[in-house]
């Protein structure tokens, strides 16, 4: 499998997403902007995306796709078969009763989460009533987590990468046909929410049948806990849980420390953390979902030389081209930020506050984006543990940032945090790796980042003298020339980073990397 044309493929499918889920956000911040009832929906959107990253996506796919690997090439398809069938047994049944549980007890739980919601009750009654509404997605995104574990172990990529569009496209959809109509338009998100994770499931069965392994659900939930195949994806999900957890908890945290601060901050934040989506998601979650299954292949060949080739193709690739979006996201906030969303109700304010914040998110993107690459190098040997351990290490020194930068930063400082621990969760991770020497940098890094620093700075150079020729905020009455002026400093940028990298010897072919 051509590596190279896979990401391609995997990025593409992510780029339309990401196209797509920031139209949605320009819409949204059109319609609402950034006020008490935003930050209200953020709050309630959150709270069943915390437990779908907890229990759906995150713990139990680094869980699950090692296994069902090992089953795949070694036990046969009937027996893979069955363990899917018993896990999807399992983990419906939990989900439909954790999601019973969340509707009764989401007053609580919005207000755990978010308490400086509590001085503004009609505020507070709007999260309260679009959590209950949104939780079954957690159901809708466990299968779809589930069916993406499937696909991406016979690596048929393109389906669970865009598997997202959907929930954009219902987004769009209400904010533009179902929000007009509606006594409180921010509902419609909510209701968009549902229809979103319903369209979701529909999108993946087509795709198992076609592979023979769609999952038969039994009505008796002991069948699937009876499973040894699925107590040992329990077993390897209860660390997992840890690990995903501290960064969704520091999360949780930073939503409840912002709810507090003035009015807006939860959306400022959620605006800055879409454009930082575009990243992480077309180079961290593109390069963790491809190479989960090829680690977890080679592990079980017992090809050491292949696992370690494989990390470093990501790092490289990785260094290449998250560290100039990084630099441009801190040198051009203002004007992604202003060009994207400062229309409707998006004020000159909320212009800034949000440029904050992405600065503060651009300091540590490289960090963001590393531990989506080398958590898979553990994973994959179904070490959960100690990113567990490095996972808790980090979700306190976070929080130790947060009582630093929060008061002199506000909102930003939440994003800096976040940010810089997540630089020190890659950090362990990579010293992890080469402690227990499953990885080994191949020759030529030296040289690599030499060039790569001499870009960054000419890069960033070009960023700040281009980008302050144009007022920003005062172009919103002018917002085809903006666009057309951001296109032209982007441009600029690019030509400067990958035209400086060329004339200092760097050559594609140096990233060729065609796995197994």
């Amino acid at each position: 499998m051509n590596l190279h044309k896979t990401l391609a493929t995997v990025s593409g499918m992510t780029m339309v997403s990401r196209i797509t889920g920031l139209f949605r956000e320009i819409l949204f911040a059109r319609a609402f902007g950034a006020s008490a009832y935003t930050d209200a929906f953020n709050v309630a959107f959150r709270i069943p995306n915390l437990l779908r990253r907890l229990f759906a996506e995150g713990a139990f796919s680094q869980a699950f796709v090692p296994i069902l690997a090992e089953y795949k090439n070694q036990k046969g398809d009937a027996a893979t078969k069955t363990l899917v069938d018993h896990v999807a047994t399992a983990m419906i049944w939990a989900m439909l009763i954790t999601c019973t549980l969340g509707i009764v007890g989401t007053p609580i739980i919005v207000y755990t989460i978010a308490t400086g919601l509590a001085s503004n009750k009609d505020a507070f009654d709007a999260s309260v009533l679009m959590t209950q509404l949104m939780f079954p997605y957690i159901g809708f995104m466990a299968f779809v987590a589930l069916a993406g574990g499937i696909l991406n172990t016979w690596r048929e990529f393109k389906i669970p990468a865009f598997t997202p569009v959907l929930l954009n496209i219902a987004f769009i959809a209400a904010s533009l046909l179902l929000a007009p109509f509606m006594k409180q338009p921010i509902y419609s998100m909510a209701i968009a929410v549902v229809v979103g994770g319903i369209l979701q499931v529909a999108i993946q069965i087509p795709a198992l049948v076609k592979i023979g392994m769609l999952p038969h659900i039994a009505l008796n939930p002991a069948i699937g806990l009876r499973d040894a195949g699925v107590r040992r994806v329990l077993r390897k999900m209860g660390p997992a849980v840890f690990a995903v957890s501290a960064a969704q908890i520091s999360l949780m945290i930073n939503t409840n420390i912002a709810s507090r601060l003035a009015h807006g901050s939860v959306s400022w934040l959620s605006y800055a953390d879409r454009l930082m989506e575009f990243p992480t998601a077309l180079l961290g979650v593109a390069l963790g979902t491809i190479l989960l299954p090829n680690l977890s292949k080679a592990n079980i060949e017992g090809d050491t030389a292949e696992y370690s080739a494989l990390l470093d193709w990501g790092l490289r690739l990785t260094f290449l081209l998250a560290m100039p979006c990084a630099v441009g996201l801190a040198t051009l906030s203002q004007a992604l930020t202003a060009t994207l969303f400062h229309y409707g109700k998006f004020n000159a304010e909320s212009v800034l506050m949000t440029s904050h914040a992405l600065v503060a998110y651009g300091v540590g993107l490289i960090g963001l984006i590393v531990v989506k690459i080398l958590a898979p190098g553990f994973y994959a040997r179904q070490d959960i543990k100690t990113p567990v351990k490095i996972a808790i290490g980090v979700l306190l020194a976070t929080q130790l940032m947060n009582y630093i930068f929060v008061p002199i930063f506000a909102h930003a400082g939440l994003a800096l945090s976040i940010g810089l621990g997540a630089c020190l969760n890659a950090g362990f991770l990579y010293w992890g790796l080469r402690r227990r020497q499953i990885y080994t940098p191949r020759p030529g890094w030296g040289l690599f980042l030499l060039r790569l620093g001499g870009a960054l700075l000419l890069l960033a150079a070009v960023a700040l003298w281009t980008g302050s020729h144009f007022d920003w905020i005062a172009m919103r009455a002018h917002p085809a020339l903006r666009v057309g002026a951001l296109l032209l400093v982007l441009t600029a940028c690019g030509v400067a980073y990958f035209g400086a990298l060329a004339a200092m010897g760097f050559r594609i072919r140096e990233f060729q990397r065609v796995g197994k």
